[in-house]
């Protein structure tokens, strides 16, 4: 402390700025593109019609959605209780075509399409858009070319089991609904993007996230991993997940890092 003339200076040395990743939480500036987007892609709200027999709806038109990868279906359906029409936003499945009759509900057919409850599908069978909870109306398996496989049923337990498209299993409900077959768009990163302007343009329409600046180049102020003579970090790149925000970078609680080595066990070698 420097005393001068009665007054106490301080001189704390001031701290650098806030990093990207606290900014991207509260600043306007990362905030999603929404405006040209078709809506939330949701199968039906469950009702009595699809928990005893089948609602039969139709495919009106097959559309893109920008900042989504997947093509999405709007699919009409009557209203059970007054004179008029529903129309959903659901994902398109390959081979769906406009004119389709999609059927909803427990009797439903096992037809591309189709959205049926689990315990009404048969082990091995390919399905997306699956529910997480009985009524969410679709969490797992909804990007392009995305699937699960139904492993087994549970019946005394009333749980299924599924592998998910990271090669994950999960045990949901045997009443949680799911459509049948592959969500369109597949194969979609086999294709390079070649140029900047094709990047640009499509994280444009997502959100602002492009593009994107390693920790190593940037100055001290800017972030943890920043300075130095040579791009070098520095320190270890695993972080606490009690680090304070402006210090949580790189691999963040990271049970184990490096690269995996020998043969990944799929999920039919395990059970």
């Amino acid at each position: 402390f420097f005393f001068f003339q009665g007054h106490v200076l301080s001189n704390k040395a001031t701290m650098g700025k806030y990093v990207q990743a606290q900014r991207k939480g509260k600043s306007p500036v990362f905030k999603a593109h929404t405006r040209t987007r078709k809506g939330a892609v949701k199968l039906r709200s469950i009702d009595y019609a699809e928990r005893r027999g089948y609602v039969r709806g139709v495919v009106k038109e097959i559309l893109h959605d920008p900042g989504r990868g997947a093509p999405v279906a709007k699919i009409q359906f009557l209203n059970a209780y007054r004179f008029k029409r529903d129309t959903e936003l659901m994902v398109a499945t390959e081979g769906m075509y406009t004119g389709q009759f999609i059927y909803c509900g427990k009797k439903a057919t096992l037809n591309c399409g189709n959205v049926l409850p689990l315990k009404q599908v048969p082990e091995g069978t390919i399905v997306c858009n699956i529910e997480a909870k009985v009524g969410d109306r679709g969490a797992f398996a909804r990007g392009s070319g995305c699937f699960a496989v139904v492993i087994s049923h549970d019946e005394d337990k009333g749980t299924t089991r599924l592998r998910l498209p990271s090669g994950g299993k999960k045990t949901v409900s045997s009443n949680v609904r799911a459509q049948i077959g592959v969500v369109a768009g597949g194969g979609r990163t086999d294709k390079p993007l070649l140029k900047a302007g094709r990047a640009y343009h499509k994280y444009a329409v997502k959100r602002n996230c492009w593009p994107k600046i390693r920790g190593v180049a940037k100055n001290p102020v800017e972030h943890p991993f920043g300075g130095g003579n040579h791009q070098h970090i520095g320190r270890p790149s695993t972080v606490s997940k009690e680090a304070p925000a402006g210090r949580k970078v790189g691999l963040i609680g990271a049970r184990r890092t490096g690269r995996l080595r020998g043969v990944k066990k799929l999920g039919q070698d395990k059970d």
